[in-house]
């Protein structure tokens, strides 16, 4: 497993060891241990989230407030998204920043997304079909919904606007400034 800090050094990818051959391939989505030691973090995860969208679905940038916070490890087993991540800690000298990465069913790239942090993503291919794994769990009075599109936040989707498919939640997101953050 090899590990990488994003642009903010916080969300890390990380990338699995894939055996292949002409049978097709297998690799460990996830190993406690070898976690453990590539990112000296030690999660305890007790929900994952399954979740199928279309070409054009723009789910997020969602978060949970504490003490239901959640970090997540995310994984797309069919298809390609767009997956953004974006700092909203106040005290943190990257707060408004987001870093963003492909990952697919081909790439097997994961993404670890830490409490503080806003998540979305944008499908890419025809069909995507996304995991993740959460350390507390699905909690609605303490969800937040910030604007996909918040001018503050200047997030290339690179997307066109035309085919976007949005949730009436994402569509009502707030802005950043307007939102309950983390301190």
């Amino acid at each position: 497993m090899k590990v990488r800090p994003l642009s903010i050094p916080d969300i890390l990818m990380i990338e699995p060891k894939v055996f292949r051959d002409e049978r097709g391939f297998f690799f460990e989505s996830f190993n406690q241990t070898n976690f453990e030691k590539g990112t000296n973090l030690s999660p305890i995860f007790v929900q994952e989230n399954y979740s199928r969208s279309i070409k054009g679905v723009l789910r997020g940038l969602h978060y949970q407030l504490p003490p239901k916070a959640q970090d997540k490890l995310v994984k797309v087993v069919k298809g390609e998204i767009f997956d953004i991540v974006v700092d909203i800690r106040k005290s943190s000298s990257t707060f408004g920043k987001w870093a963003g990465e492909k990952i697919s069913e081909k790439n097997k790239k994961q993404i670890w997304v830490p409490k503080g942090f806003a998540h979305g993503f944008l499908v890419l291919s025809e069909i995507a079909e996304v995991i993740y794994k959460t350390t507390d769990y699905y909690t609605p009075q303490f969800e937040r919904c910030i604007l996909w599109n918040d001018p503050k936040l200047s997030i290339d989707w690179n997307l066109n606007e035309e085919y976007l498919l949005l949730s009436n939640k994402d569509k009502k997101g707030e802005l950043i400034q307007n939102v309950q953050v983390f301190d």
